[in-house]
């Protein structure tokens, strides 16, 4: 996946420390702009394809990234075996 979707994104109109906050409070304001951000889906992917560890991406925390992660990875061996 490229990075031309990156122009559309909300973020471009905040600080970089919006989506790279210390605190849980933080990452709420960050996912609020994610909500309603036309490229969320698309910023989501590139950063779990990525493997981006820090920061809120595609109205995602790290945590909750980190669960995707493990998820996806969960998926592929169940399909693999499958096969």
């Amino acid at each position: 996946m490229g990075t031309e979707w990156m122009a559309d994104g909300l973020c471009r109109e905040y600080s970089p420390e919006t989506f790279f906050p210390r605190d849980g409070m933080g990452v709420i304001v960050a996912q609020r702009i994610c909500a309603v951000c036309p490229v969320a889906g698309k910023c989501l992917v590139y950063a779990l394809d990525n493997h981006i560890d820090h920061g809120v991406w595609g109205g995602k925390s790290e945590r909750e990234r980190r669960r995707l992660l493990r998820e996806r990875r969960r998926l592929r061996l169940i399909y693999r075996d499958a096969v």
